[in-house]
């Protein structure tokens, strides 16, 4: 049985930043919660109500694309693939975007991220992770909801991604993902119930 947890989905992370630390209010009925340690709210006069209006009406999409690609896993010949390939080619930057898969930055840039906001917070949130982490095996949240966790891997689950998010969320995304709070997958009685969601 092989199951990846990917509890640092980089473009997940980025998106859930931007709404917060730009104050964007999406709309959508299927949304993450805000994130457990919120961010510095950005001010920056480059960011025009325009450009916040657009940016709040994408991000909804840009969410939903980049969570069902962090469901998937990752071809590991693509990594291989793309050693092979020229620095600056249409070729690397296709078989990059097949690994990263769709994200903020490419379609609006860095402009969100200027500023000392968004690494204050990735500071924070890294140091937060490490805190947590289990001192041994056993006492993982896999090793702890073992039995559901192989109940949702013989219904297909290969991939679980975890999100820093309050309370309780889980979907699935793709068709071999489960995402998930942290505060879910933490706590032995919701990442049962989130697994069960999977079956």
């Amino acid at each position: 049985m092989v199951i990846t947890v990917d509890d640092q989905p980089g473009s997940l992370l980025d998106l859930l930043w931007v709404r917060e630390a730009h104050q964007l209010q999406p709309g959508g009925d299927d949304l993450p919660p805000l994130l457990s340690e919120t961010p510095l709210v950005v001010r920056d006069s480059a960011v025009d109500a325009e450009t916040h209006a657009a940016w709040a009406e994408a991000w909804p999409r840009v969410w939903d694309a980049a969570a069902a690609h962090a469901g998937e896993e990752r071809d590991p010949g693509l990594f291989e693939e793309i050693q092979r390939t020229v620095v600056g080619s249409t070729e690397r930057a296709d078989l990059l975007h097949r690994i990263v898969g769709p994200n903020w930055r490419d379609l609006f840039g860095d402009t969100a991220f200027n500023g000392a906001s968004y690494r204050t917070w990735s500071d924070a949130a890294a140091h937060t992770q490490l805190v947590a982490l289990p001192a041994r095996l056993e006492d993982s949240p896999e090793r702890r909801s073992l039995p559901g966790l192989i109940r949702a891997w013989e219904a297909g689950l290969t991939k679980i991604v975890s999100i820093p998010c309050r309370g309780e969320f889980t979907r699935t995304v793709g068709r071999t993902g489960l995402l998930l709070t942290n505060t879910t997958r933490e706590d032995s009685d919701g990442y049962q119930r989130a697994l069960r969601t999977f079956i």
